[in-house]
């Protein structure tokens, strides 16, 4: 390219998550529901959809 580049930072992040949202966040409360709740209802999906893949 022409001029004079200017870096602006970096453009991608690799900071993990959980780095970012502190241990007392509510997030974390409503993501321990989420997957209680998902994990409650992984029997019913595994009969929805018994095959691995396409067919």
């Amino acid at each position: 390219m022409r001029g004079q580049q200017e870096r602006s930072g970096s453009l991608f992040s690799y900071v993990s998550i959980e780095e970012r949202i502190p241990a007392n966040h509510s997030l974390r409360r409503i993501w321990k529901l989420a997957h209680q709740a998902l994990d409650r209802l992984n029997p019913t999906f595994c009969q929805l959809s018994p095959f691995e893949g396409r067919p």
